[in-house]
Parts: C-alpha cells; sequence; structure tokens
C-alpha cells in the first residue's frame, strides 16, 4: 500500500505559472523536481512509461530564458505528462504496447504541438492500456500501473498512468484520451479531475486511433482549475457562452443493469443533498434512455478497431507482437457483419435523440462516474449487488453512454464516508457547452469540498 506525502506533490499548473512569472522558482528548478517525483512514481506505481529528462530539462532552460526576456507564453514552464498513445517528436511512444517498442515519431501530435508552443514542458509519457483498449492499464510485458491510493488496486484506464502520475503528485496536469471513459474512469478511481470535451474539440491528429467515431483527447488535472488552465491554451475556454446562474440539474441514479456499490451511493446521495441546499435537482426518468446504448458502443469499438489495426499491420504481425488480449479482440472484430455494424449505428443515433430529450428541462446531468472504487489488480470479474459481470463492463457502462453520443463530460471527485478510495461524480453537458461545463464543475468541485465529511 502507498502511501502519498503532500509536500512532495507538484503545485497546481495556476499556482506555479504566478510564481514562476512573479520570479518566485525557476521553470528548471520546476522541472527538476518533477521529474524527480516522476522517477519515483515509475517505481512505485508504473505511471510512466517514458521518462524524457534532458528534452524536458531543456525546454525549461528555454522557458526561462523566456521570462528573463519578458516574453513568456501562457503555459511557460508548465510540467505536464503526455499519454503514450499520443505522438511526440523524439520521444519513445509505444502505444502501451511491445509492437512499438522504439519507435519515436516524427512529429508531435497536433493537441501536442498547441500546448508546446505555449510553452507547456512535457517530461515524459504516462502508461496505457495496449492501443487504449482496456480500462485496467494493465500490461503482461511492461508490468501493471498501480492506483497510488491503494497499489493493490487498479488505477482504471485507458489512461491510467495520467491520473497516478497526478495522484502520486508528479505533475498537476496531462493529456489522455477518452474512447468510452477512458479519461474519467482513472480520474474518478484515482480522486483526481478528467475532461472528455465535445466529440470533435479537440483533434485526433497524430493519436493512434481505437475507435474514430468515438475517439476524444481528454485532459486530466489535480483539479478543475488545472483543466480550466490546460483547456484556455486550447480554446475551450473561448467557446459557447456563460452558465447559467442558477443551472438545473438532472439527476441519474443508476444506469441498469449495474447499480451503485453501496458507498457510492451513499457518497453521490451525500453529493446530490449538497447540491441539493443551492440548485434545483431533479431525478431523469431513465426507463428505456440507456437500453441498447453498451451493446451499440461495444460493438461499434469492435469493428472500428478491426479496421484500424488490419489497416496498420497484418495478422501474421498481429499475432506475433500484440498482447494476447488485444489479438483475441480483433480476431473476434475478423467476423463483425457491415449490418451489425449498420445497426449499432442505427442504435447510436436513437439513443443521441432520447438524451437529447431527458435534457430538455435541465442543463446539466449528473450521476456517478463509476458504480464502484478501484477493483483489486488482477480482477477480471466482479459482483455489485445482485449484479455479476466483468471489470470492464462494471467501470464503464456509466461512461461510455457519452462517448456514444459525443456529449462532454467531466468527471470529479467525491469524498467517500469511509477508507481512502476515491469515487467520481460525473457531470454531462449538450453539445457545446464545454465552457459551462468547466464553470460548473469548479463551482460544485468547490461545494462538495466545503462538506466533503459524510
Amino acid at each position: 500500500m502507498s502511501g502519498l506525502s503532500s509536500d512532495n506533490r507538484a503545485p497546481g499548473l495556476r499556482e506555479a505559472r504566478d510564481a514562476l512569472a512573479g520570479g518566485r522558482t525557476s521553470a528548471f528548478t520546476l522541472t527538476l523536481h518533477a521529474l524527480s517525483v516522476a522517477y519515483a512514481s515509475q517505481r512505485a506505481v508504473n505511471a510512466f512509461a517514458t521518462i524524457a529528462r534532458d528534452k524536458a530539462l531543456a525546454a525549461a532552460a528555454e522557458s526561462d530564458r523566456k521570462y528573463t526576456m519578458g516574453c513568456a507564453r501562457p503555459l511557460e514552464g508548465l510540467a505536464i505528462g503526455v499519454k503514450d498513445l499520443i505522438n511526440t517528436q523524439g520521444i519513445e511512444t509505444r502505444y502501451g504496447s511491445a509492437a512499438y517498442i522504439g519507435n519515436l515519431p516524427s512529429a508531435d501530435a497536433a493537441i501536442v504541438r498547441r500546448l508546446v508552443e505555449q510553452g507547456a514542458i512535457i517530461i515524459g509519457k504516462t502508461t496505457t492500456h495496449e492501443f487504449a483498449w482496456g480500462v485496467t492499464t494493465a500490461s503482461h510485458e511492461f508490468g501493471n500501473t498501480l492506483n497510488p491510493l491503494d497499489t493493490r488496486c487498479i488505477p482504471g484506464g485507458s489512461s491510467g498512468g495520467a491520473a497516478a502520475a497526478i495522484a502520486y503528485g508528479a505533475v498537476a496536469a496531462g493529456l489522455g484520451t477518452d474512447t468510452g471513459g477512458s479519461v474519467r474512469i482513472p480520474a474518478a478511481l484515482c480522486g483526481v479531475v478528467g475532461f472528455k470535451p465535445t466529440f470533435g474539440t479537440f483533434s485526433t491528429q497524430g493519436i493512434f486511433s481505437l475507435a474514430p467515431s468515438l475517439d476524444h483527447p481528454g485532459l486530466l488535472g489535480a483539479s478543475v482549475d488545472d483543466i480550466i488552465v490546460l483547456a484556455d491554451a486550447l480554446g475551450v475556454a473561448l467557446q459557447g457562452g456563460e452558465t447559467a446562474n442558477s443551472p438545473r440539474f438532472g439527476v441519474i441514479r443508476n444506469i441498469e443493469p449495474v447499480p451503485l456499490s453501496a458507498d457510492v451511493a451513499k457518497s453521490f446521495e451525500h453529493a446530490i443533498d449538497t447540491l441539493g441546499h443551492t440548485y434545483s435537482c431533479d431525478e431523469v426518468d431513465t426507463a428505456g434512455l440507456f437500453d441498447g446504448a453498451f451493446q451499440a458502443f461495444a460493438g461499434i469499438v469492435l469493428t472500428e478497431g478491426g479496421i484500424t489495426h488490419f489497416a496498420h499491420n497484418d495478422w501474421d504481425f498481429i499475432t506475433r507482437h500484440y498482447g494476447a488480449e488485444t489479438v483475441d479482440r480483433l480476431d473476434r472484430a475478423r467476423n463483425v457483419a457491415l449490418s451489425d455494424y449498420a445497426n449499432w449505428q442505427q442504435t447510436r443515433r436513437q439513443f443521441t435523440a432520447k438524451l437529447s430529450r431527458a435534457m430538455a428541462n435541465v442543463d446539466y446531468l449528473v450521476l456517478a462516474t463509476c458504480p464502484c472504487t478501484a477493483p483489486r489488480v488482477d480482477t477480471s470479474t466482479m459482483s455489485i449487488g445482485t449484479w455479476q459481470g466483468t471489470v470492464r463492463e462494471a467501470l464503464m457502462t456509466y461512461t461510455a453512454p457519452f462517448n456514444l453520443s459525443g456529449f462532454p463530460a467531466i468527471s470529479i471527485p467525491l469524498p467517500l464516508h469511509q477508507g481512502h478510495l476515491r469515487a467520481g461524480l460525473q457531470i454531462v453537458a449538450r453539445p457545446g457547452d464545454d465552457r459551462g461545463l468547466l464553470q460548473v464543475a469548479l463551482k460544485l468541485e468547490r461545494l462538495l469540498a466545503s462538506g466533503a465529511k459524510v
């Protein structure tokens, strides 16, 4: 079990930027500290696949020169981690797979390039499930990534390394991807914040695709404000109008067939009670709303994942170099009928229309991010109440529908009434209301923190 000390944690992005601008520290000093903690997190919980020490220190020295010259950029000198699914120029990018050991991209992904151009410093590549196709960030080749809150447990996935690095304290923020919850799930299980914007908000250029019609680049942070700092640099703060002064919330208590575990349910109800003292909170009628949504999501991922990988590599290469879990999924993908894919896409369209109608009288939806806290490492099936199923279905049932619809969603930490593991409160907005969602998340984060004792 791993204990965390707040003394060694990375400062928030805004705090670090203010200290740099005020001359109270240097980018070189902050980067050296981030690298030191990153190496510690790599040893303790396997949060990083690659740590780019020399490149990061060179970038830090350049940031210090810009501060001295008075031409600092918006993210000047701020350390971040980048998921190992996302191309980084000259930094090994394995996509979580032994098939790509030694791969050195010749260019940054578009989202990385934008952050680097604004002065952000990449200290390394955070671990991912192979090709982002899983929720545990486990790896036979590279070792499992562990949850810093309890190393007997998974961090979630597939952006598990980013959440683990932030929870451990190496960085305050990082880049991930979210195809069915891959930013929000690890954020919830590791007690950090995970933001998936409206589909298409961030470019996927330079990111190894899992399912192109579901893939969302996303952001993780120690707090909502850390997300806002990165989102602002990426242009999200310029989109949309101000959020309503008194937003209306629609409450979703469960998504069948997976119920909330007792501890998560208690924490969620406490959060809704706290929100209800300030805002309008009305239960959403979910009868029939999510019917078939998870099955359609899973089918689309299987189909599009197969198309992606068969376009990259032949079957002989796949069976020799990919992990067994991915090979099994691709073997099943070879037998998908086009008519099945057409039906899944039709279910998707119907679900998105139903979700829009369900939000007609509310501004935002609130629900649990995951129905349980972090499962133990090497657990493949689990029980919640009378429900039994796979860890994958349990962790994704509450997140995947919003990839299917493309609606923006964010997970913020929920305090639990016992133990040290964490759960997440998921807030969902209408497409395009990313700015409003971040503003609301900031308010709710502060509101919940003020009444954290359950």
